[in-house]
């Protein structure tokens, strides 16, 4: 059980979170064990622990929370989606994919580990999230049969179906002019499948009943989409130092945008269409769901 219950007010609820979650993940990869590897175990935790908002988990937290029930002790089975989220960054920004330098404000894993120890730790980091999730010691917080379902999740939603699929339909698309439904589908693979999928892992942690998983997963296929809009607004009209990143890097590679193909103005009104989406899938959870409210909103306001 927490030991404190959740601040109501966004920026303490996200703290709060994020140090949760942090507290397992310096846990990871210290291990005896791993001495051996010890060069791979520090590249590992090098992204693992450069920052980042933990979004995914948070998100996940926050569903276990609307359907009634604490979620740090889950927190075990939700530090998957951060594992494979930071795989997927030290991978994006190889030379071979975006070719970045700095990520959340720190040189990129490939700059000071070298490109195989980058890619080493990338599979590394994928495949410890399935260690985790399928540990017996785990039994107690969930049934090996929920566990399985998770597992099926997060590789659905991570792999070729998911957020791998749509990063290879991206750069297959470089250079090509795609209509609005086109690019949705894109991101709702590339960027939005393994967001949803968090709410859809949230929910089983939860137990949550038929329409309650429907409605998480309505809410997380919407927010799936703002999130990504609004890194695109970002990208036109970011600071690199508040983001960590280097901005206005999408045009120069003729990624296909919202705001490229919408304008910013249009790009922002679909945004608040999303939000308005995930707002109305929520609301039968009441207060319960404050915190999934106040996500939505943060995700289509946050400055990096």
């Amino acid at each position: 059980m927490s030991l404190t219950p959740p601040p109501v007010a966004i920026d303490e609820y996200l703290s709060w979170c994020k140090e949760s979650i942090d507290r397992f993940l310096s846990s990871l990869f210290e291990a005896e064990e791993i001495t051996p590897y010890k060069t791979l175990a520090e590249s590992m935790r090098y992204s693992l622990l450069a920052g980042g908002k933990r979004v995914r988990p948070v998100l996940a937290m926050a569903a276990i929370e609307a359907i009634g029930k604490d979620p740090v002790p889950f927190l075990p089975l939700l530090a998957p989606l951060e594992l494979i989220h930071t795989y997927s960054l030290i991978h994006d920004d190889l030379p071979a994919m975006d070719n970045d330098s700095l990520r959340r404000g720190k040189a990129t894993n490939h700059v000071i580990y070298g490109d195989a120890t980058a890619i080493l730790a990338g599979d590394a980091l994928l495949t410890f999230a399935f260690t985790l999730l399928s540990d017996p010691v785990y039994d107690n917080l969930a049934s090996p049969e929920v566990r399985l379902k998770i597992v099926w999740e997060l590789s659905n939603s991570s792999g070729i179906n998911g957020m791998v699929g749509g990063q290879q339909m991206d750069i297959e698309s470089e250079g090509k002019s795609l209509d609005l439904p086109s690019l949705e589908f894109l991101h709702r693979h590339k960027t939005g499948a393994l967001i949803r999928g968090a709410l859809r892992i949230g929910a089983l942690l939860g137990g949550a009943s038929g329409p309650s998983f429907e409605a998480l997963d309505r809410y997380g296929a919407a927010v799936g989409i703002a999130f990504q809009i609004a890194d695109d607004l970002l990208d036109v009209e970011g600071d690199a130092i508040l983001l960590g990143k280097a901005a206005q890097k999408d045009q120069g590679r003729n990624k296909n945008t919202y705001p490229g193909l919408m304008g910013v103005s249009g790009a922002r009104s679909m945004a608040e269409a999303k939000l308005s989406e995930a707002l109305g899938a929520i609301e039968q959870f009441g207060g319960r769901a404050t915190h999934l409210r106040e996500l939505a909103r943060y995700i289509i306001e946050r400055r990096n």
